[in-house]
């Protein structure tokens, strides 16, 4: 237990591993778009780019329209108003704080709902619960790029006349029952934030099969111009740069590179992980396709003896960056725990034991071992190692 670095050892790493490093790209490629930007002196404004990059994104998503933006929050309320919604918004709490604070920025109230307890995926039947006179939509989140129970959403929603939109953020490349991701609902967003599988430095897009919706989000990523009719919203500059654009497509070139190698780090955590008590990889559906951008344990405490938040101070003593995706959901923090308090058991408790560990095309295979070779560790020592953190914390020690 005294090597562990908590308690004064030496750090499994010198550097920090994170999760959520950018992916690697062809650098001297990325290069020479963005000097064919600055030679073609177009930089922003629905450039060559940003259009080319719209249409591989379509045609990943399987749709016919995409909008590129600046990034995912923005897209989300570019949706949102060319929806013109007013009132609620249903959406689970198990979700980046970006998506309640999407709606909760132009004026509408995310109503959260309870997830399932084992997916983390939005309950139906609790989302046909929560529906009422002021619901406007349903916002449904491809949790950790598993995406959610569609058809039961799609059912409700169609039963109550309201729109079906999905924050895919973590889910670009991933499908459902065969079908990719992008093309359910009325409209789905991506993320291309610098953190995710394709990454645009900055970036964001509206993916839909719906041409007049698309065409309001484009005029209203553009102030409004070329808008048939009047917005309440106006409009605004939700668009994505030419250097933007470059990045993403030259990620997009690296896709399939980096989910091989996401790939082989999720199956190596999860064999190096299986025999380690309390400790469990939530796993992936072998007959769909997935990015692998997160590699996402579960932590049952009465078998480690260590809990979840512990077990991230002593992998981050080692520079191992691991994180809570996402603690406190969403209901808990503010503006939202004060002003409609509400009880989520499944999300509170999904939310206390889950953490997510490094990835991505900088983690190397001997990363992970040494990841793991923490977590063993910690765990064979939990009840001591718990005990004495305490200890520490109370002054003691």
């Amino acid at each position: 237990m005294s090597d562990l670095a908590l308690f004064g050892g030496r750090s499994a790493f010198l550097h920090p591993v994170h999760v959520g490093c950018p992916s690697r790209v062809d650098r001297a490629r990325l290069f020479d778009r963005l000097n064919w930007v600055l030679d073609n002196q177009w930089l922003t404004n629905g450039g060559p780019l940003a259009l080319e990059l719209e249409d591989r994104v379509a045609e990943i998503a399987g749709v016919r329209n995409c909008v590129a933006t600046c990034n995912a929050t923005t897209a989300l309320q570019l949706l949102f108003q060319a929806a013109e919604l007013t009132g609620e918004v249903i959406m689970p709490s198990l979700s980046f704080a970006a998506t309640a604070h999407a709606a909760r920025w132009i004026g509408l109230d995310p109503v959260f709902v309870d997830v399932d307890p084992l997916t983390g995926s939005m309950e139906p039947a609790a989302v046909a619960k929560a529906i009422g006179p002021r619901s406007a939509a349903i916002l449904g989140v491809h949790l950790w790029g598993r995406p959610c129970q569609v058809d039961d959403l799609e059912k409700v929603a169609a039963d109550h006349g309201l729109p079906l939109f999905f924050d895919a953020a973590h889910a670009t490349g991933c499908t459902w029952r065969g079908r990719a991701v992008g093309g359910f609902g009325t409209a789905e967003v991506f993320s291309f934030h610098a953190t995710k599988v394709v990454n645009a430095f900055e970036g964001g897009a509206v993916v839909t099969d719906d041409d007049e919706l698309a065409q309001r989000v484009r005029a209203l990523h553009n102030f409004g111009i070329g808008l048939s009719d009047s917005s309440p919203a106006g409009g605004t500059n939700g668009k994505m740069s030419e250097a933007s654009a470059a990045m993403a497509l030259t990620s997009l070139d690296a896709f399939e590179d980096t989910v091989r190698h996401n790939r082989a780090n999720f199956h190596l955590y999860s064999e190096e992980l299986a025999d380690v008590p309390g400790l469990s990889v939530i796993p992936h559906d072998r007959d769909e396709r997935h990015n692998y951008q997160y590699v996402i344990v579960a932590v049952e405490e009465s078998a480690t003896g260590i809990g979840r938040d512990l077990l991230i101070e002593v992998l981050r003593a080692e520079n191992a960056m691991a994180k809570p995706y996402f603690s406190p959901p969403c209901h808990q923090l503010e503006p939202y725990r004060s002003r409609a308090p509400v009880e989520l058991p499944h999300t509170e408790r999904l939310a206390a034991r889950v953490l997510a560990l490094p990835t991505g095309t900088s983690v190397s295979r001997e990363d992970i071992r040494r990841v793991c070779n923490v977590l063993r560790l910690a765990v064979s020592y939990g009840a001591d190692v718990t005990t004495r953190w305490n200890r520490m914390k109370g002054g003691r020690e």
